[in-house]
């Protein structure tokens, strides 16, 4: 047998059908799922419509991190309804103030050589334990609950050799904000990312969370790293030393593509508003003045994330004008920070200490004012996602936010010793975590789980119903966007909306709502239509909503130059025909309300990939492709995925 990766090993283990070669649909087996309140509640109304009766995986765990703001019934009704869902279905439940869902499961349920799937793109965080995690939407989730498998395009193998070690004042999340400075936004589209080599030993299990988490900003289908004597430590630590499997790579293993990142020459990073992929060196920009620094999120979720912070700004106060937030990624390291005193250290220091959760990162809370800069260890900075619309959001490591912290201005952290005698830290974080499961509640026996009644407050509605594709298409163009169109545009997050994620016909009325304040009102007036878009569409997050609010007010066509891997795929989830350009420059020949024309287009879409689409309002014709596999038309042509399967 040749030698074989990570990522190989992974696949070919769980492998259900297809070829291990990049480009061919593949299906495999999934052992765990995750899921979060912000998509949970679809994926669990997704298992109603699909007449669940027992989840089907290993393990599932429905957390609430998101929608922790209670500022009326809305988000506490949706917790309600989780809670009984996981009850119903057989679920473990992860109570309001446990933690962020990343963190929080690798603490207590990841285990290395297993598959997993999340309704978070966030999800291959878990690839830190030698797990093949991937988030897609949360249809996809409901599937695997149910023991169907998971199908996607076999991606490339990115092999990212490290050497090295770390200097002091730099940490994991420089290592992916280099790989960002270097690729961008895109540079990671149909691959997985492997780290391997000899500097992979020096990043404990958490810095490596920090690098695959990002890996979602990149584009990738997931990021992996081995199961090694690291992880062994992690699961020692967690108590939980009997769920370790060795997964290394065999020696001579051989990767798609390869690249080289050598630890000892990176240095403090910093990405400058308003994408994860404009990242400079942080010298470059030092002096701006700061008024906001946020530590915390799935992207720095460790206890030395917290812990680092806590040391530097030990004993001192933080500058006037500064808001320093700090936002704990689990209860577990909530209380190591207490037993550590750490947690006294930061609130003497200034520290505004929230609940566990995601809070700023989502922009439930902690939004910026519009014309300051909040500098965040967080892993995304898209426009208007920390609540304010034109907000100047920075992400950076946690040694560069602490020195903002203290300074009022960016400040490359190197320069401490120098500016404020203060010399890099070492940390003795305890070898044995704070291990506490009492927010966790297990399934419930079948026969007690056969007798819940879901709770379904007032803001909990049906999924919609959707028809089949018809066999002509006329629709007047809504919206023309640019390039690099985040899910967050699509349907923003924050306080404002995010109570409604289980209130389709209301989330709708935001849809597009910091893009095009108008388009939500003309769509729902309209008889079907189009949206025009540039390259890497749907880019983010990986909510559904994004694809279903448009599908309820009328999207039938998506016209774009690419697309981001999970929107494309809850685009056909929901029936929405997604089509790529030929040529990206028609784009630009596409004005809204232009009205576009597809004739017999079921049949079109079902022999290949090549169609043609008129403007009739400028009498031109464009070539345009497909992508989907023979499953996915049948999808696409019966209105989504749950028609489809009633059909089926």
């Amino acid at each position: 047998m040749a030698a074989r990766t990570v990522a190989h090993k992974l696949i070919a283990d769980h492998l259900v059908s297809g070829e291990m070669v990049p480009g061919d649909e593949i299906a495999l087996r999934i052992d765990q799922t995750l899921t979060q309140d912000a998509t949970g509640t679809l994926v669990m109304l997704e298992l109603e419509a699909l007449g669940l009766e027992r989840a089907q995986t290993d393990v599932s765990v429905q957390y609430v991190d998101h929608n922790l703001l209670q500022a009326d019934s809305n988000n506490a009704e949706d917790h309600a309804f989780l809670r009984s869902a996981c009850q119903r279905f057989g679920l473990w439940f992860s109570k309001p103030g446990n933690g962020v869902s990343h963190p929080t499961h690798m603490q207590r349920f990841g285990v290395p050589g297993r598959t997993m799937v999340g309704s978070d793109s966030h999800t291959p965080a878990a690839g830190s334990l030698g797990m093949l995690a991937i988030g897609v939407g949360g249809l996809e989730v409901a599937r695997a609950i149910a023991g169907e498998p998971l199908y996607l395009t076999m991606p490339q193998i990115w092999g990212v050799r490290l050497t090295n070690e770390l200097r002091p004042w730099v940490s994991a999340k420089d290592v992916i904000l280099e790989m960002l400075r270097r690729h961008g936004v895109k540079g990671g589209v149909n691959r997985i990312i492997e780290y391997y080599g000899p500097g992979v030993d020096t990043l404990t299990a958490m810095d490596r969370h920090v690098i695959a988490n990002m890996g979602a900003e990149l584009g990738a289908t997931t990021t992996v790293f081995p199961a090694d004597d690291r992880v062994r430590e992690f699961l020692d630590a967690e108590q939980r030393s009997d769920d370790f499997v060795e997964v290394l790579a065999d020696d001579g293993a051989e990767y798609d593509v390869r690249e080289a990142i050598d630890l000892a020459a990176v240095e403090p990073l910093i990405a400058l508003p308003s994408s994860p992929g404009n990242v400079v060196p942080v010298r470059e920009v030092e002096g701006k003045p700061v008024e906001q620094v946020v530590v915390g999120s799935s992207a720095n979720p460790g206890l030395r994330d917290f812990a680092i912070v806590a040391e530097i700004v030990k004993g001192r106060q933080t500058a006037p004008g500064v808001s320093l937030d700090v936002n704990p990624t689990s209860r577990e390291s909530l209380e190591d920070l207490m037993r550590m005193g750490s947690a006294f250290d930061l609130i003497a220091a200034g520290a505004r200490l929230h609940q566990s959760g995601c809070m700023g990162c989502i922009g439930m809370g902690q939004a910026p004012t519009s014309t300051g800069n909040s500098l965040r260890t967080m892993p995304r900075n898209f426009p208007g996602r920390s609540g304010t619309a034109d907000d100047s959001v920075f992400l950076c490591s946690p040694e560069t936010a602490a020195a903002a912290a203290l300074t009022g201005r960016i400040t490359d952290p190197r320069e401490l010793p120098d500016l404020l005698g203060i010399d890099y830290p070492a940390l003795a974080l305890p070898a044995v975590a704070s291990v506490n499961t009492s927010m966790l509640e297990p399934p419930l026996p079948p026969d007690e789980a056969s007798r819940v009644t879901l709770v379904k407050g007032a803001n909990i509605s049906s999924l919609p119903d959707f028809d089949p594709l018809p066999d002509r298409l006329e629709l007047r163009v809504e919206l023309v966007v640019g390039d690099d169109v985040s899910t967050d545009e699509i349907l923003p997050a924050g306080a404002r909306v995010l109570p409604f994620r289980s209130n389709i016909p209301r989330l709708a009325e935001f849809t597009f709502t910091d893009v095009d304040p108008e388009y939500a009102g003309r769509a729902a007036a309209g008889d079907g239509h189009a949206i025009v878009g540039g390259s890497n569409y749907g880019q983010g997050s990986s909510r559904e909503h994004a694809a279903l609010a448009p599908r309820h007010l009328g999207l039938r066509l998506v016209l774009a130059a690419s697309y981001a891997r999970i929107h494309w795929q809850n685009l056909a989830n929901f029936g929405v025909l997604a089509l790529e350009f030929v040529d990206p420059a028609d784009h630009d020949r596409i004005q809204q309300g232009d009205v576009l024309v597809l004739d017999e287009v079921r049949e079109a879409v079902a022999s290949g990939p090549e169609l043609t689409v008129r403007n009739e309002t400028r009498d031109e014709v464009y070539a345009v492709r497909h992508r989907l596999s023979e499953r996915q038309i049948a999808m696409v042509l019966a209105g989504g995925m749950i028609p489809w399967l009633r059909e089926g």
